[in-house]
């Protein structure tokens, strides 16, 4: 086989990409495992065989297109945490080459299916994202076989399409984007701020302008160079990871960064992993049938590549979407445009017969989205909290409630054990509420005076109802 087709000196990359990815599985089995049921099986918000019941399996491939019960989600979700586990472990670095492939597979199909029934609940760019990854991971081989050169590349031009998708959507959307203004405001306003968000959001003007400058540069730029020869593509590798690190350090964006700085890992010189991890390196052997079959898997991916490329170019550009069922190539972007201001939706419940302006409303407080002003903001990611971020975009339309809203406040009237254990507060230890409503509430960071004189984080304005005041009928 040509020399072309292997990166012995990439052997690093494929083990950062391999461990790193397979974390990611972990984390996002577990996030299923823990919270899948209440949201989405059987007796959940959106219960997964009502979607079934409408949807081709061409459509929306998946297992539990075979029968879906809370059981086999459950079991589901257990084989991926345990197979994940295995490649955390570097397991299949010793096992054959076709027990690897079938071990990455075997993950990325499970997870598909869960994505591919999780609605509106599992509708983010990162799952995508890790699907995508994951798939590709399945070809790199362990660490016996030489490095599939590849592959690697393929990993880069994901790498790309995550970069500048996000550079472009960014100049087409808010002209705040344009005007260096945008993070003004975005790190009050983000889905859910992180302990270091009110510290981002106080830092001078002009450092929110170079922020943007560094973010245009590490997606409008650097994606092109992750293809130069090195050290330029370090460059650009490194730079990329950069951001991602600065965006660890200012917000909750589940497994985004991290799987995006796994990428950053293909463009890498061997030598500067190195440094990073020194490790001695296994001697390696040529399998023919595996560069055959890797060629094969990477003219499939190129051609699938063609709609995502294009939707690049595209006057209406798609954000965080597929072209086929399987997610195997796909687009990504965020934050076209920027929230100025924050609001926020705040359940409240009484147990008062009747209700008037001295009624005690008591508050329902999330894990993760701002309720309590004096609550410090919390560090989830890469961690999930699905609920949390779907209540962040009910609060952007208050005129149109989604359709998983009214449900929820059913379950908490019933005092529904599981749905509760999605929040960090429940108000109501002994009994369900009588009466439960909805408030919207206009949220903004205090400044340093108040943060000083009151220990609040956030200063909030009522704005008005959002869901009227209910109780379960008879």
């Amino acid at each position: 086989m040509p020399e072309w087709l292997h990166a012995p000196d990439l052997w690093l990359a494929r083990l950062v990409l391999q461990r790193g990815l397979g974390g990611c599985y972990l984390l996002a089995f577990l996030v299923a495992l823990l919270q899948f049921r209440p949201l989405l099986g059987e007796h959940g918000l959106l219960p997964v065989p009502r979607f079934l019941a409408r949807v081709r399996f061409r459509d929306t491939p998946s297992v539990f297109h075979l029968r879906y019960s809370d059981r086999l989600l459950v079991a589901v979700a257990l084989v991926g945490i345990l197979l994940s586990l295995t490649v955390v472990l570097g397991l299949p670095d010793a096992w054959p080459i076709p027990l690897t492939i079938a071990t990455w597979l075997v993950l990325w199909a499970l997870y598909l299916s869960i994505v591919n029934v999780g609605q509106t609940f599992y509708s983010f760019g990162w799952e995508s994202l890790l699907l995508e990854a994951g798939f590709l991971a399945a070809f790199l081989g362990p660490a016996w076989s030489a490095v599939p050169a590849p592959v690697l590349w393929l990993f880069r031009w994901l790498l790309f399409r995550v970069e500048f998708g996000a550079g472009l959507i960014k100049m087409r959307g808010d002209p705040c984007w344009k005007k260096l203004t945008c993070l003004d405001y975005h790190h009050e306003t983000q889905p859910m701020p992180n302990p270091l968000s009110w510290y981002f959001h106080h830092l001078p003007g002009p450092l929110h302008r170079l922020e943007v400058l560094g973010s245009h540069f590490a997606q409008l730029v650097a994606p092109f160079l992750l293809f130069f020869p090195q050290p330029i593509a370090t460059f650009a590798g490194l730079f990329i990871a950069l951001t991602q690190a600065w965006l660890l350090l200012s917000g909750n964006y589940s497994w985004l960064n991290f799987v995006t700085l796994l990428l950053a890992a293909s463009a890498l010189d061997g030598a500067v992993l190195g440094h990073v991890l020194p490790l001695g390196r296994a001697s390696m052997s040529v399998v023919p049938w595996h560069d055959g079959l890797v060629l094969a898997i990477t003219v499939l991916l190129v051609a699938l590549s063609y709609q995502p490329a294009r939707n690049l170019f595209a006057r209406e550009q798609l954000m965080n979407a597929s072209f086929e069922p399987l997610r195997l190539v796909n687009t990504y972007g965020a934050f076209g445009s920027v929230t100025r201001k924050r609001y926020e939706v705040v359940i409240e419940g009484t147990n008062d017969e009747r209700l008037t302006p001295a009624t005690e409303w008591r508050e329902y407080e999330f894990r993760g989205k701002p309720t309590d002003p004096k609550q410090r903001p919390s560090q989830w990611a890469p961690y999930h909290l699905r609920l949390d971020w779907l209540m962040w975009f009910a609060a952007l339309s208050p005129s149109y409630p989604p359709r998983w809203f009214p449900p929820f406040m059913e379950k908490l009237l019933r005092g529904d054990a599981a749905t509760l254990r999605l929040l960090r507060h429940n108000p109501f230890p002994v009994h369900p509420p009588r009466t439960l409503r909805a408030v919207l509430y206009r949220y903004r960071f205090t400044t340093w005076r108040e943060r000083r004189d009151t220990g609040a984080w956030w200063e909030r304005t009522r704005v008005g109802d959002y869901f009227p005041p209910t109780r379960l009928s008879a």
